[in-house]
C-alpha cells in the first residue's frame, strides 16, 4: 500500500513512469498532511497554561483531524485503485460488438467511480478546513503558523482533487451525473476558497498584530535581560538562527 511507503519511497513512486501514484493521491495526501499538522497544534495547546478555556475545544478538535488523517490516508490508495480500474477497462477485448459494448460500459462505470473518489477528497478537505479554523484561533499563538500552513494544505487538497474529478466527467456519458457534479464542484471550490479568506486573514492577522506588540515593548531593550538561567541553557549549542527563533517563542509566550 502507498500509505506505508516511506516519505522517500512515496517520493520515488511518484517520480516514476508509472501514472499512479498521481495528482488525485497527492490530493488526499495534502488533506493528511493538513489533519495531521492542525492536530499537532492541539497537541501544543491542550494542558498548556493560559489555553485552558480552549482545552475542550482542543480536544474535540483533535478528535476530528485525527480521524480527518485516517480517512484521508485510506484515501491515498483508493484513487489510485480506481486509476488502475479504469486502466484495466481500456484493456478489455474490443474484437465483436458484444465485447466493445462491455468494455465501454465498464469504461463508463470505472470513469464514474474514479470521479467519486477524488470528490469524497474535496469534499473532506472542505470538512477539516472550520475545524482548523478554530485551531487556529484558539490554540497554541506559538503556532499560529503551522495551523496557517494547514489551512493552505487543506484548500490545495480541495482545489487539487476537483481538477481530477473535473477530467473524469468529461469522459462521461451520464449527462446528468455529470452537470450534478460539476455544480456541486464549483460549490465547494467557491466555499473553500472563501473559507480560507475568511479563516486564514484573522488569523495572520492576530499574529501580526502579536509580533508588533513583541516589537513595540523589546525595541529598546536588551533581550539578553529578559532570559532566565534555565532559557539561557536551553540556548546553549544551538545555531544563532535557532536561537533567534527560540528567543521569539519564549518572548511571544510572555505577551498576555
Amino acid at each position: 500500500m502507498l500509505a506505508d511507503l516511506t516519505v522517500k519511497d512515496f517520493l520515488d513512486k511518484v517520480a516514476g513512469n508509472d501514472p499512479v501514484p498521481g495528482g488525485g493521491s497527492i490530493a488526499a495526501l495534502g488533506g493528511a498532511l493538513a489533519s495531521a499538522l492542525a492536530t499537532m497544534v492541539t497537541g501544543l495547546t491542550i494542558g498548556k497554561k493560559g489555553y485552558e478555556a480552549s482545552e475542550e475545544v482542543m480536544q474535540h478538535a483533535q478528535t476530528l483531524t485525527t480521524r480527518f488523517q485516517k480517512e484521508f490516508i485510506a484515501l491515498i490508495d483508493k484513487d489510485s485503485e480506481a486509476y488502475d480500474e479504469v486502466f484495466a477497462c481500456f484493456k478489455l477485448p474490443k474484437a465483436t460488438d458484444e465485447e466493445k459494448a462491455a468494455r465501454s460500459a465498464a469504461i463508463q462505470e470505472a470513469t464514474r467511480h474514479a470521479a467519486l473518489i477524488p470528490m469524497e477528497v474535496a469534499r473532506k478537505a472542505l470538512e477539516v478546513m472550520p475545524v482548523i479554523a478554530d485551531i487556529a484561533r484558539l490554540g497554541n499563538r506559538n503556532a499560529i503558523t503551522d495551523a496557517c500552513v494547514a489551512m493552505m494544505a487543506a484548500r490545495s487538497a480541495v482545489l487539487g482533487a476537483l481538477l481530477n474529478v473535473r477530467i473524469n466527467l468529461g469522459v462521461l456519458k451520464d449527462k446528468e451525473f455529470v452537470q450534478e457534479l460539476q455544480a456541486e464542484a464549483d460549490r465547494i471550490e467557491q466555499t473553500a476558497c472563501r473559507k480560507e479568506k475568511d479563516y486564514w486573514m484573522p488569523s495572520t492577522k492576530t499574529y501580526a498584530y502579536e509580533q508588533e506588540c513583541v516589537s513595540n515593548r523589546f525595541r529598546r531593550t536588551d533581550l539578553r535581560n529578559h532570559r532566565t538561567d534555565h532559557q539561557r541553557e536551553s540556548e546553549a549549542g544551538l545555531a544563532p538562527e535557532a536561537k533567534l527563533a527560540f528567543r521569539n517563542a519564549v518572548i511571544i509566550s510572555t505577551i498576555k
